[in-house]
């Protein structure tokens, strides 16, 4: 699932959420909590990803470790990233929108 994190509603700082907003889907806090986790971590892995394809655009190459030469299309590149709401932001708002598929593998077992 690809998540278009420059629409997303997803806060940028913290804000409370209602504990029942966030069990609703599974009745069980601790299993929604794990899904939001997987999904945290394949949104962390696809920015990742992605900024690294952006800074390796603009990078330059020197064979010298003493010249450094500040890249400003990497800084801008930089900052926006982090500007953008935190992997687990955009997974909990996924979450609360009902964008995340899911299921019960043990459910599935026992039918």
């Amino acid at each position: 699932m690809k998540t278009n994190i420059k629409d997303s509603k997803a806060p940028t700082s913290t804000e409370t959420i209602d504990k029942n907003k966030i069990d609703a889907p599974t009745d069980n806090i601790y299993e929604a909590i794990s899904i939001i986790a997987k999904r945290s971590s394949q949104i962390n892995s696809d920015m990742k990803k992605e900024l690294l394809e952006k800074l390796d655009e603009f990078a330059t190459y020197n064979e010298s470790l003493e010249e450094i030469f500040e890249n400003k299309e990497q800084i801008e590149v930089s900052k926006f990233y982090e500007r953008l709401p935190k992997p687990h932001a955009l997974a909990l708002q996924e979450w609360l929108e009902d964008k995340i598929y899911y299921r019960n593998t043990k459910e599935n077992e026992e039918a």
